[in-house]
């Protein structure tokens, strides 16, 4: 789904879609169109009079067509041509045959990630590196105007998948935040490795550049991601105010009070791609950037912003469960594993658009970033100094996409 633009966006300090100089025709390809950061990438190519069309590369079947896009920051309505392609990129043979007819490529925006394997393993690394493979095979000997290459991958980058798998403990200092010049782990398998070096090696010889984008927990729309926040929380809120349960936050007491990860809407995310690939000139080329909405946010301060939204009361709990929302009893998990049918229900009464519970939410997901035993932190100053100086208010972005998934009924 394409978001439009909001009448107020909390991106600070600039228009959602910034003016640009008349530049050099651009014909995009979306690899991960349905996901969070995915269709905003839509969205803002839409919005650019230059860019006259774009490929939307999803495992899922999409409609075909051309759709019309309102371009509100020019008052007028261009026409961009999106062509949908179902493909699934582990396939190579499908790939290389879908793929190698796109000749006017120019630009490869990469927001997709296979989730066959353990986040950990060796056959994530490897799968994960044979779908970009095969895309820039099907297309570096067939796109003669390739010009950029983002590759979306995470703050993750900084960690081993042990420590957010709970089965390894994390040395590092408590108030330490990671820039882009921050070692990798040295142990473990981290997939973003294998898709980094596997775009460097393919793009060596050639005149593509590329640039590199972590987000951290990223905040947007889709019923396709695998780790979708707002979702979890909404289908949460829902089912707590449907069975008249306390909308409590199950985690550790230091996960409540304090800032552990960064926020990045999946908007500011998208903005970021696209200074780097078009609008940055020379000087993002070749690099890697934090793309974090930029000031820290605890779960304490957000947890009562969202439950006002589904006019949720503060809970009474005795003092040695907890106070006030936070709860130190029980798991996610074991609260809402068993409420598929419940969601069912709360669809069937208001109307909303059909969708499974899992494809809404991972409660798996909710349990380990509620009890992060690290502190994952990463600064923005490259990105800053080079001139991305776009910022966003974590509470107004959730807040932002809670409205929106109201809109576009998914959640009540």
């Amino acid at each position: 789904m394409v978001s439009p633009p909001p009448q107020q966006d909390p991106v600070i300090g600039s228009e959602r879609c910034t003016t640009v100089a008349p530049q050099a025709p651009i014909v995009a390809l979306v690899a991960g169109a349905t996901g969070l950061v995915g269709a905003e990438l839509m969205a803002l190519l839409a919005s650019r009079p230059n860019c006259s069309k774009v490929y939307a590369v999803a495992r899922r079947s999409l409609s075909q067509g051309t759709l019309l896009f309102d371009n509100h920051h020019h008052h007028n309505k261009h026409h961009m041509q999106c062509e949908f392609i179902a493909c699934d990129l582990l396939n190579r043979e499908v790939t290389m045959s879908k793929l190698s007819e796109l000749k006017d490529v120019t630009h490869i925006f990469w927001t997709t990630w296979a989730v066959h394997f353990p986040l950990d393993s060796p056959d994530c690394s490897d799968t994960n590196a044979e779908m970009i493979a095969n895309t820039l095979d099907a297309l570096l000997p067939n796109a003669p105007n390739l010009r950029h290459l983002t590759l979306q991958t995470g703050t993750k980058h900084y960690l081993s998948p042990k420590i957010l798998m709970g089965t390894a403990k994390s040395l590092e200092r408590k108030n330490h935040r990671y820039d882009e010049e921050s070692p990798r782990a040295t142990y473990g398998h981290n997939f973003y490795y294998a898709l980094e070096d596997t775009v460097a090696a393919k793009l060596l010889e050639t005149q593509v550049s590329w640039s590199i984008h972590r987000p951290g927990l990223l905040m947007g729309c889709s019923t396709t991601s695998f780790f979708n926040i707002v979702g979890c929380l909404c289908v949460y809120a829902s089912i707590c105010k449907h069975l008249s349960l306390p909308f409590v936050f199950c985690g550790s007491r230091e996960c409540w009070e304090e800032p552990h990860i960064d926020a990045s809407d999946a908007r500011l995310v998208a903005r970021q791609q696209i200074w780097a690939a078009i609008d940055g000139g020379d000087a993002t080329k070749g690099h890697a950037f934090n793309a974090i909405n930029g000031e820290d946010f605890t779960w304490k301060e957000v947890w009562p912003k969202i439950a006002a939204k589904f006019q949720l009361e503060q809970p009474e709990m005795s003092p040695e469960d907890g106070d006030g929302w936070f709860s130190r009893a029980g798991s996610i998990v074991e609260r809402m594993v068993d409420k598929g049918e419940i969601w069912e229900e709360i669809i069937e009464r208001n109307g909303l658009r059909k969708t499974k519970m899992e494809e809404m939410a991972n409660w798996w997901f909710l349990d380990i970033l509620f009890r992060l035993p690290f502190k994952l932190l990463s600064s923005r100053d490259k990105a800053n100094r080079l001139g991305f100086t776009d910022m966003c208010d974590t509470v107004s972005s959730i807040l932002y996409w809670i409205d929106f998934m109201r809109q576009e009924q998914l959640v009540p």
